[in-house]
């Protein structure tokens, strides 16, 4: 008593497990619109992240100056408001600066690199003084305060 697999005595037969129009279901997945997404998300991110790189947010003062062009290997010093000073990204406590600029290397040519001091426009100016000196004793000497270009 064998029974057939694709006989009728399962319910078999031609038509089993298909769809009307004899067509299979569709195993593939189309991934053009999801590689056309990325691609996108990909440049947004990359014209964006440039313009994310000051991470301490402060008030700057503002000025007609031209803007001068980014260089790589700059240290960015910045100063809240509060006098809190930012080494980079990172919150210094109060005389630590100085430290820090010691263990900065020398950029390839043996200089030191060029700093972009960020000071809120509310600050002391002795304040701004203070750091200016702590950079100059240490060996800083290209110091490049910046501001906020107005539009006229």
């Amino acid at each position: 008593m064998a029974m057939g697999v694709s006989g009728g005595a399962l319910g078999g037969g031609r038509g089993r497990g298909r769809r009307r129009g004899g067509r299979g279901p569709m195993a593939e997945i189309n991934v053009t619109p999801l590689v056309d997404v990325m691609l996108v998300l990909l440049i947004i991110f990359m014209v964006t992240a440039p313009l994310l790189k000051a991470a301490v947010p402060i008030e700057l003062p503002e000025s007609r100056a031209k803007a001068m062009s980014e260089e790589q290997g700059q240290l960015q010093i910045t100063i809240r408001r509060d006098g809190t000073v930012f080494y980079e990204a990172d919150e210094l406590a109060p005389g630590e600066l100085a430290e820090r600029l010691a263990a900065t290397p020398a950029g390839a040519d043996g200089k030191p690199p060029l700093v972009t001091l960020r000071a809120d426009k509310a600050l002391d100016y002795g304040r701004v003084m203070e750091i200016m000196g702590e950079l100059n004793r240490a060996g800083f000497t290209s110091i490049s305060l910046v501001t906020d270009v107005s539009g006229g």
